[in-house]
């Protein structure tokens, strides 16, 4: 690449960043480190009815949390600042009149209601109304008026838009890099507004002059954006300018049938769709921080969707992502988003993390069960049962039993319990009180020689004993247990057992 790759995610403020969002942040920041380039973030707020409180620091967080935190944006590195489209304000009329000026773009003054009386009629008639070189003479635009009574109507206040004016009878033949050629028809395009009289300009204006300035090189963006890629690439060329080269990611799916990836989706079948939290007045959306993910899980897995390396490693760390990282292997077709799969990949993740940082994570959960802590090796319980973990707070179903003798049976386990197995539990508390190194490996090894001397059957002993501890066939080690929790709370358990089974 000849140039230095300068490549941006640009949302616009109006909510919270959907995790097709993060997608293609990540994939720009993925591609922007694999070729030493600059990763930024420019927010788009031209439209400001749109605009929503909070959501440009929902954003700046979401980005931070996933570790793909931008190179440059608003106050921070602004280079080519301001960073914040609506502080850019002024300098889009230059451009708009420039657009007007060289003839590749006009005025237009129709009123809603006459733009609303022309699309009924058209529908009457069973056609479409599309505003492009069919009817542009004939409305009421500058085509058709002179400068002077063009120049008198803005002087009077009259509302106004400027339009492109789309080239009539050419095929563009245009290069995508996911998709290969792609090919528009400009008759079928229509007159996109550019700007309008409140001194704001529409998405697709500031959108390119702000590419243009900030040194954009790529535009990696979602597939939705597509349809605009004819009208970005002839509005550089109305400018003299080069345009960037486009790549237009797939479509993260739904996880059940066809479409995009929806809000609805995640409340019906209870995952995020956003990676924080967001809070309304309507209710609370969970994100994936706030549900216990990791987020170099959710980095890992967002990263497979629609793209691999060619092979079959799912396990990939930030840097791995950016060594193997190429647009060329992005997939055409949406990925089907699966919940299941991203719980597999925090499992990978949780199972990877220091027992001790793990434990740290557990111990509010603890504290809020009036559990203390510090009467409890909890790095070590961690240890014992992570593997069967997903989440932090799926811990404390997998570990209540060291903090707190059960309450109750599982009825189906309780039916090991035998008219014999009193009176061997009786034999089992001799033997555990006569032992003085309470360690798991000497507290195994005590209890087999006793079983193989009285030649009694392991699943005799085994199964009521773990049944007495833990009140059901589960848990880790049934020593490693037993150790833990203590001769005392071990003997205390069994008696208890004998009393209610």
């Amino acid at each position: 690449m000849s140039k230095q790759v300068r490549v941006r995610f640009a949302p616009s403020p109006t909510g919270p960043l959907h995790i097709g969002g993060v997608r293609t942040a990540l994939f720009n920041y993925l591609f922007a480190k694999k070729h030493n380039g600059v990763f930024y973030l420019r927010i788009e707020d031209t439209d400001q009815t749109r605009f929503v409180p909070g959501a440009e620091e929902y954003i700046m967080e979401a980005l931070e949390w996933l570790g793909i935190s931008p190179e440059e944006t608003v106050e921070k590195n602004e280079k080519f600042g301001p960073y914040r489209q609506s502080d850019r304000k002024e300098l889009y009329q230059t451009y708009a009149d420039q657009l007007i000026n060289s003839g590749w773009a006009y005025y237009a003054f129709d009123t809603p209601e006459a733009l609303d009386a022309h699309r009924k009629q058209h529908e009457a008639e069973g056609k479409t109304f599309i505003y492009n070189h069919h009817n542009r003479e004939k409305l009421d635009t500058s085509l058709v008026i002179s400068s002077e009574e063009v120049a008198k109507r803005i002087a009077n206040g009259e509302h106004y838009v400027i339009r492109f004016k789309t080239p009539v009878d050419e095929t563009l033949h245009l290069k995508d890099i996911i998709r290969g050629d792609v090919k528009f028809e400009t008759n079928l395009l229509d007159d996109k507004v550019l700007f309008k009289s409140d001194g704001m300009p529409t998405y697709h204006l500031a959108n390119i002059v702000d590419d243009h300035l900030m040194e954009t090189s790529h535009v990696i963006r979602g597939e939705e954006w597509l349809p605009s890629m004819p009208l970005h690439v002839l509005l550089y060329r109305a400018f003299g300018w080069d345009a960037p080269e486009f790549a237009h990611l797939p479509l993260i799916l739904k996880p059940i049938g066809n479409g995009k990836l929806s809000k609805r989706d995640g409340d019906k079948l209870g995952f995020p769709v956003f990676p924080l939290e967001w809070k309304t007045e309507e209710g609370i959306s969970s994100g994936y921080r706030e549900k216990g993910f990791f987020p170099e899980a959710v980095v890992n897995f967002l990263a497979l969707l629609g793209w691999n390396d060619g092979t079959d490693k799912e396990l990939f760390s930030l840097e791995e992502l950016v060594e193997a990282f190429d647009l060329n292997r992005v997939h055409k077709a949406g990925a089907k988003f699966d919940p299941e799969k991203n719980k597999w990949f925090n499992h990978q993740y949780l199972i990877k993390q220091n027992d001790a940082d793990l434990a740290k994570d557990f111990s509010p959960i603890l504290v809020e069960k009036a559990i203390d802590v510090s009467k409890y090796d909890v790095t070590r319980i961690v240890s014992l049962i992570k593997e069967r973990a997903n989440f932090v707070s799926d811990f404390w179903d997998l570990t209540d039993f060291f903090f707190q003798a059960p309450t109750s049976y599982d009825e189906k386990a309780s039916k090991n319990w035998k008219e014999e197995t009193p009176a061997l539990m009786q034999e089992l508390i001799s033997v555990l009180e006569n032992i003085e190194d309470f360690t798991s490996v000497n507290i195994e090894a005590i209890v087999k020689d006793w079983l193989t001397k009285n030649e009694i059957g392991m699943g005799k002993v085994m199964q009521p004993f773990r049944l007495s501890l833990v009140g059901a066939l589960k848990g880790p080690h049934l020593f490693d247990i037993v150790e833990i929790i203590g001769k005392e709370e071990t003997i205390s358990r069994i008696q208890k057992a004998i009393a209610i089974l």
